[in-house]
């Protein structure tokens, strides 16, 4: 039976690096346990799966936070989801997507969002099975 776990140790952090390098290959290994500890800090909840035949092995991971805007009112956001290539298309991120559900449910929150890269026809795909729609454009704009 597959569990969702929350990473809370050092150890879980770092047992999540291959899966969340998939995800975000721009970010420096080195810096990864740094940087999820201070996004910690910032109310960032890391949550991620095991292979069924491999419970050492993570391969499915989601990264999310509270949010309360006047836009909104009081949402979870998902900053982050991804499932090891290998293991895609078998459940992971759907199991990963639902427990967030219910934890946004169970809290209150009118709603859960998350934001996709325009090409990842995939996600989007499984997305709009789950139950999400398009609702805006995200607009960047970057300060050099």
């Amino acid at each position: 039976m597959r569990t969702v776990k929350i990473a809370l140790t050092d150890e879980a952090i770092l047992a999540c690096r291959d899966v969340i390098l998939t995800l975000r290959p721009h970010v420096d290994p080195e810096q990864l346990l740094t940087q999820i500890r201070e996004m910690q800090q910032e109310g960032y909840r890391l949550l991620y799966l095991t292979a069924d035949e491999d419970p050492a092995r993570v391969v499915a991971f989601a990264g999310y936070r509270h949010k309360h805007t006047l836009h909104s009112g009081r949402f979870i956001y998902i900053d982050d989801l991804a499932t090891l290539p290998e293991y895609r298309a078998k459940g992971y991120a759907s199991l990963l997507l639902y427990h967030i559900r219910e934890i946004a449910r169970e809290e209150g929150f009118s709603a859960v969002t998350l934001d996709s890269g325009h090409g990842l026809w995939p996600a989007h795909r499984l997305y709009h099975e789950q139950g999400f729609y398009i609702s805006a454009h995200h607009f960047t704009q970057k300060i050099s």
